[in-house]
């Protein structure tokens, strides 16, 4: 669980970066005129232009091969300033399924080009209120020429500014639940796809997409015409949850960078003639906050160190999952004691730490929330 000296180099140059070009007062300007992306292209184009979109892939494949522990730092820093952008929705989700279930062909070709920050791509997935990966209505009736996809995704991730939709859909000659699922490579401009922008409570974007007959190929099927044994699905869940450990290592930077601008706050704001944080009390409740943040880190690193030993994929499965409710829970402590702490002016907007209060809602509830994963973790382990 400890960084060697590569990672701890990238982890002080994304540290420096986010500071720097990407700090919470750039999610604010967004917010405040009001986006159309949800981020910022120039830093998107530095952050491609630092190697940050091709860190997990292989080199074949136009990436760097350093690791999703690599990544992984990264995404911790972007947390730490809640900095805006595709990295989770076009490298977390959908490059991860590009490089476990496409084709080499497909890999050569997207990957390189997720690298290169020339395509943008999303994972349309949901469709519900709540994450259920495996019930899934979308259709994709066989025909001569391909498939043609029929159904409606409620929440993407970027998916308004996607050139690329990995569309999960169940074929037509599948059994009901998680049987017959494939990915569908859908270009965003396809006739029939249309987008409805959902304007988050964190600031950031997501879109509803409907796909109303859209004809595909083949070839769009992502790894080919899918083989007995349930691949695709194996595949999917394997995504979701190196993209779930992804989505704790910024909550887990995030969850730092709040708790430490809230001790920065007792030490400075005084009253009495004394700072705040001198107050028993509140030492105390910064204790306690202090030791459930090590602990989330632990978790969290654990698990992007089991994805880069490639450890079997139930105890993946596990680390994920108890990581992402770790994280989820805690992250909404520590933001819910920051407001406390803050007093009344923890309310204004004056304030960061509002960003991240609404931050730990949204994260905590995408790709399962803090009680569906400790189900889940339960259900693996047994009970």
């Amino acid at each position: 669980m400890i960084l060697n000296e590569e990672q701890s180099m990238l982890k002080d140059s994304a540290a420096e970066f986010c500071r720097e070009r990407a700090p919470v007062a750039q999610l604010r300007r967004l917010r405040d005129e009001n986006s159309a992306t949800g981020f910022d292209s120039d830093t998107w184009q530095a952050m491609v232009e630092l190697g940050w979109a091709g860190i997990p892939w292989a080199e074949e494949f136009g990436g760097l091969d350093f690791g999703y522990k690599g990544l992984g730092v990264v995404t911790m820093e972007c947390g730490r300033t809640l900095a805006a952008s595709p990295l989770f929705a076009s490298i977390w989700l959908a490059g991860t399924a590009v490089n476990l279930a496409g084709s080499n062909a497909q890999k050569a070709d997207l990957l390189a080009r997720l690298a290169r920050g020339e395509l943008l791509s999303a994972l349309a997935l949901e469709e519900g209120r709540r994450h259920q990966p495996d019930q899934i209505a979308t259709r994709a009736e066989a025909t001569p020429d391909g498939y043609v996809l029929s159904g409606e995704k409620s929440f993407v991730p970027d998916g308004q500014t996607a050139d690329l939709l990995l569309v999960a859909a169940r074929r037509s000659n599948a059994t009901p639940h998680s049987e017959g699922i494939s990915l569908f490579l859908v270009p965003g401009n396809s006739e029939g796809v249309s987008f409805t922008d959902l304007k988050m409570v964190d600031s950031r974007k997501a879109a509803r997409v409907k796909l109303d007959s859209v004809k595909v190929d083949v070839n769009a099927v992502l790894g080919g015409e899918p083989r007995e044994g349930g691949e695709p699905q194996q595949s999917l869940e394997r995504t979701l949850d190196i993209a779930r450990i992804g989505l704790a290592a910024e909550m887990q930077g995030a969850l730092e960078s709040c708790f430490q601008s809230t001790v920065t706050y007792l030490k400075e704001r005084e009253q009495f003639g004394v700072p705040i944080g001198s107050f028993q009390g509140l030492k105390h409740r910064a204790a306690d906050l202090f030791t459930e943040l090590e602990l989330s880190k632990s978790v969290v690193l654990e698990a992007l160190t089991a994805l880069d030993e490639e450890r079997d994929p139930a105890e993946i499965a596990s680390l994920a999952s108890l990581a992402k409710a770790r994280t989820g829970d805690v992250f909404k402590r520590i933001s819910r004691e920051a407001i406390q702490m803050h007093g009344g002016v923890g309310m204004t907007d004056e304030f960061d730490v509002g960003f991240f209060i609404k931050r730990a809602a949204v994260a905590e509830q995408m790709l399962g929330s803090a009680r569906y994963h400790r189900n889940r973790y339960a259900e693996l382990a047994g009970y």
